[in-house]
């Protein structure tokens, strides 16, 4: 990654963080990881796009397509490469997601509970609610939300060749944070069909 003047570089306590972090998502989980891009002062981005939309939101050197679970590249990028950098996993062979606009998020997981519907793991961003499932292929979704009446544009699918920042980072819009953490050991990630009625329901109610 080029440094830029003003670049905001974490202390220790936030390089150790990064580190574990990456390092629990990698060897913990099962997901494959990469640095991502750093959110700068100013809302700026480290990435070569001056103009870019998504600061510290996104891969950039390496990308995404580097990902990886082995713990010895994970820690190379996270102490010598990019100490610090933004936890990107990527989505598609371990992991997908689904997301919902964060104000219906808390009451996603309410009607969740009371309906008996087990969901895993929950991001929260500035948002976003981003609830984690076990891996889709894009035919499967497709075949799912055609079976629906009706689905809310509002939700965005973070599947196959996609990507989710994960805590404790921070991007220009803010910090990454576990609703739900994954615990220890291999998360179990629900199949993505078993929320969309609950998804469904809270875009449009809320």
């Amino acid at each position: 990654m080029t440094e830029r003047v003003g670049q905001w570089w974490p202390g220790r306590r936030g390089r150790t963080l990064a580190l574990t972090a990456a390092l629990q998502a990698a060897v913990g989980c099962g997901w494959p990881v990469v640095p991502g891009a750093r959110a700068l002062r100013g809302s700026a981005c480290s990435c070569p796009d001056r103009l870019c939309p998504t600061p510290g939101a996104h891969p950039s050197d390496p990308p995404l397509e580097a990902a990886t679970t082995d713990p010895r590249m994970v820690r190379h990028w996270w102490e010598q490469r990019a100490p610090g950098a933004p936890v990107v996993a990527a989505t598609g062979r371990s992991l997908c997601a689904v997301s919902l606009p964060r104000p219906a998020g808390p009451w996603l997981l309410r009607h969740l509970e009371e309906i008996g519907v087990p969901y895993g793991p929950v991001l929260g961003t500035p948002g976003r609610f981003v609830l984690l499932t076990a891996p889709y292929t894009l035919p499967e979704l497709g075949a799912l939300l055609s079976e629906r009446p009706w689905v809310p544009g509002v939700l965005r699918y973070h599947g196959p060749g996609g990507y989710l920042v994960l805590p404790p980072s921070r991007t220009g819009a803010g910090p990454v944070r576990w609703v739900r953490g994954p615990g220890p050991g291999r998360p179990w990630l629900p199949e993505v069909g078993t929320l969309l009625g609950g998804l469904i329901t809270a875009s449009a109610v809320c």
